[in-house]
């Protein structure tokens, strides 16, 4: 345990917004009202971003109202970016404007780059004798943060894409005895965690994830056996990471004979309404990161594990892997049909 320190808050968001990332604003801003080690409480505008240029909000002057607010509204209240900090000078002007602001603490909302930073943020302010505790909580629709089993974000992504596509079946379903192929890219960047499991809940008759290579020619096997079955509405789920949804939707067609068309759903996926579970962690994830001060404990990333909330080192959050869910994928071939 840490030696308590008195000082300022400031907390950031950072990467793609997610229908959960106030959640857990709220929860920092909620609870680190209620500790006396800290006396101000500011918010980063746009990620780092808004600490190199020094542009802060007073969270502690938003009405109760508006905080309570946070917790069902989707995206990034305080702005987030893709910037990454990379010279010495950018983490120079972060600990020179921590300084300046007597910030003590640092709540960092995002992925695994975002994780990264953070770590970076307090090896610097380590390295400059500037006592000062660093928080990374753990935020991405692609819940692919090892540190957490469950990554608030992902699934009300995954909600709102089985909702669209049974919506999209249901458009197939009208055109009556013509068959048909849709083809689903969704998102999860170089990870399939969303595809699959969207592919599994929505009964997809084939599901493309980068951890696991395909043969186009067994998809189109599948869907020809299903036809064969009798089935007449087909849907296959790709992942971002493996793409070229369109040239997938054009083999299909040319081998089957069959209508194929290509949706690429895009960022409409990421502010949907969240689903209980992602925003009741997030506000645990929140929370738990302001407690972390009252035991003088810095330097750790905020996840989900064994369905607790726990903490662990950044440096070793950041060496650990997500494996990909291959018995789950196994059973989805099986289902399928």
């Amino acid at each position: 345990m840490e030696e308590q320190l008195t000082g300022n808050v400031l907390v950031a968001q950072s990467g793609g917004p997610t229908a959960v990332i106030n959640s857990s604003l709220a929860g920092i801003i909620t609870e680190a009202l209620n500790h006396d080690c800290i006396e101000e409480i500011y918010g980063a505008l746009n990620g780092v971003e808004g600490i190199l240029n020094e542009e802060f909000v007073d969270l502690a002057e938003e009405s109760q109202q508006t905080v309570r607010g946070l917790r069902y509204t989707p995206a990034a209240a305080l702005g987030t970016c893709r910037y990454k900090l990379k010279s010495e000078e950018d983490y120079a002007r972060v600990i020179e404007v921590f300084k300046a602001h007597n910030i003590r603490f640092f709540f960092y909302i995002g992925g695994n780059d975002s994780q990264d930073t953070a770590n970076k943020i307090a090896d610097h302010a380590a390295a400059q004798g500037y006592e000062m505790r660093v928080i990374g909580v753990a935020k991405t629709i692609d819940n692919d943060l090892p540190v957490t089993d469950h990554c608030p974000g992902y699934g009300s992504v995954v909600k709102y894409l089985c909702t669209t596509i049974r919506e999209l079946a249901l458009d197939h379903e009208a055109m009556g005895n013509h068959d048909l192929v849709s083809i689903v890219e969704v998102m999860g960047r170089n990870a399939g965690h969303i595809a699959l499991n969207t592919g599994v809940a929505c009964g997809a008759t084939a599901i493309l994830v980068p951890e696991i290579e395909f043969n186009i020619e067994d998809v189109i096997k599948k869907i020809k056996t299903a036809r064969e079955n009798g089935k007449e509405q087909f849907i296959v789920i790709v992942a971002e990471g493996v793409g070229h949804t369109e040239e997938i939707a054009k083999k299909i067609y040319e081998e089957t004979g069959i209508e194929s068309r290509a949706t690429i759903l895009g960022h409409v996926q990421r502010g949907g309404s969240p689903t209980v579970r992602d925003r009741v962690v997030a506000s645990e994830m929140g929370y738990y990161a302001v407690e972390l001060l009252e035991k003088g404990i810095g330097n750790r990333v905020v996840g989900m594990k064994d369905g607790k909330i726990y903490d662990v080192d950044i440096q070793e959050a950041l060496s650990m892997k997500k494996p990909f869910d291959k018995r789950l994928y196994d059973i989805a071939n099986e289902i399928s049909f």
